[in-house]
């Protein structure tokens, strides 16, 4: 099992992360590229994906591996970061493409992109904002495994790491869409789990509770008196890399 004292040591790793233009991911992001290694980054919002992109200190003129209407990629040596919408079935297999061509195919995937409803009862919860956290947490989700996990089962190796939360496991008032979908994520994983091949594995992982804008929506100011992604990261980061076969269909938290 994983071996959370480690270091995270062992050869530079590709990572994949979604959502990563805040809160977590792109903590997670700048974390394990600080560390040493390759990063495989998506989210929707471009000019996010540029402000990422020069902090991780990518040549702000380095030519595009590919672009197209649905997606804008840029790329150095090392990362590779496109704005891309993990709800779309076809932004994510043009993605998976782009990946699979840059020879890039992850060692790791972290499921990281996800919303939540504002907080209300789910009579009063839009169906559309409904539709929008089923779509983000749960069918993102799927995308990108329909695309990635051919291409790691190809290389007989992979982690993929889907971000659950503590309210996957236990249910709360007001934020019933994003507990389903949370849910839904712990099912997946473990059912996931029973159909890969040897050499690859799959958990759900819980990051605990962290202060991020998505947790600011349930419990206002008080969030700040929660760890900062910041702080959050090395720990995360050094749990995921130490992930191996054996924790295949765990439900884990940081």
């Amino acid at each position: 099992m994983v071996a959370a004292t480690m270091a995270g040591g062992g050869p530079p790793k590709t990572v994949l992360i979604t959502g990563v233009s805040r809160g977590l991911g792109r903590a997670l992001t700048l974390e394990l590229a600080r560390r040493g290694h390759t990063i495989i980054g998506c989210s929707r919002s471009e000019d996010k994906i540029q402000a990422l992109q020069d902090e991780l200190q990518l040549p702000s003129d380095a030519p595009p591996v590919a672009s197209s209407s649905s997606s804008s990629s840029s790329s150095s040596s090392k990362h590779l970061l496109s704005a891309i919408d993990v709800r779309s079935d076809e932004s994510v297999k043009e993605f998976a493409k782009l990946v699979a061509q840059a020879k890039r195919v992850p060692d790791i995937i972290v499921n990281n992109a996800g919303t939540i409803n504002k907080n209300n009862k789910i009579w009063e919860v839009p169906g559309e904002e409904f539709d929008m956290v089923i779509d983000t947490n749960l069918k993102g989700v799927a995308n990108i495994l329909r695309h990635f996990l051919p291409l790691m089962i190809e290389r007989k190796k992979g982690i993929i790491v889907n971000m659950s939360s503590g309210w996957g496991r236990s249910p709360a008032a007001e934020v019933a869409p994003y507990c389903a979908s949370k849910w839904a994520i712990e099912g997946l994983s473990r059912s996931v789990a029973k159909e890969l091949p040897p050499g690859l594995a799959i958990v759900a992982l819980s990051p605990g509770v962290v202060n991020t804008e998505m947790l600011a929506s349930c419990f206002g100011s008080s969030a700040a008196l929660y760890q900062s992604p910041e702080a959050w990261a090395p720990k995360a980061a050094t749990m995921i890399l130490n992930l191996t076969e054996d924790d295949n269909g765990a439900s884990l938290t940081v």
